[in-house]
């Protein structure tokens, strides 16, 4: 019994520190999988002037984003990290949901902010 107890004891302490040398790998990936640069999230359940506003509070409150496009019509809330940050999908999309809407769609773009209102502004 005593083997068996040592043997449990030092096969868990081999996963625990195969674990902890995986883990971290994993977080880093996992994280820039999350990350990007511009974002525009499609938004269902935007209906109105206030509606964008709600938004457009959560969004400028978070330390990540800086520039920010919200466009009722085409329901499309564009997203640009300050300088030097980068954007947390997951982190966006939760406020989004938490302020009562649905994120239907995510897609990271090249373009900035700026680029992404002019666009939408000529259709």
């Amino acid at each position: 019994m005593k083997k068996v107890l040592i043997a449990l004891a030092v096969g868990a302490a081999s996963l625990a520190a195969l674990a902890q040398t995986a883990a971290p790998s994993a977080a880093v990936a996992a994280a820039d999988a999350g990350n990007a640069g511009t974002v525009k999230f499609a938004v269902n359940g935007m209906v109105c002037a206030f509606c964008a506003q709600g938004i457009e509070k959560r969004l400028t409150k978070m330390s990540e984003t800086g520039a920010l496009y919200i466009n009722l019509a085409q329901k499309v809330v564009a997203v640009q990290p300050k300088p030097g940050k980068s954007i947390d999908i997951a982190r966006v999309s939760a406020e989004i949901v938490e302020a009562g809407y649905t994120v239907t769609a995510t897609q990271p773009v090249p373009q900035t902010v700026a680029a992404i209102r002019a666009e939408m502004k000529s259709r």
